[in-house]
């Protein structure tokens, strides 16, 4: 199961009592969440890099070529940012819901 529907699924488990995750998985998630979005931080940098050396290079080859691989480039960052900021609201969530279970053990 993709990290992003394991997040969504403990989100719609309840808060407490059967049935609830345990602050392990949480974390254990979490981490693994922000692990993933790092990883796509650094491909929308791989990519916004690459994006600068194509067209830093555009006069070397076709314009065809350029356009074709600027159009590819743009939408995987698009895809890429779409990932990153619906991976960012499942964990900000799935952070609140730590938080709430921390405090209700105190």
């Amino acid at each position: 199961m993709p990290l992003r529907d394991e997040i969504a699924e403990l989100l719609r488990m309840p808060e407490n009592g059967a049935g609830a995750p345990t602050l392990d998985t949480i974390e254990t998630t979490l981490t693994d969440g922000y692990a993933e979005a790092l990883a796509l931080e650094a491909e929308r940098w791989r990519i916004e890099r690459r994006l600068g050396e194509v067209a830093r290079d555009a006069a070397e080859v076709s314009a065809h070529s350029v356009a074709a691989e600027l159009a590819e480039l743009s939408d995987r960052l698009e895809t890429a940012d779409g990932e990153l900021t619906r991976l960012r609201s499942l964990l900000h969530n799935l952070q609140a819901r730590r938080r709430h279970l921390r405090r209700s053990r105190s």
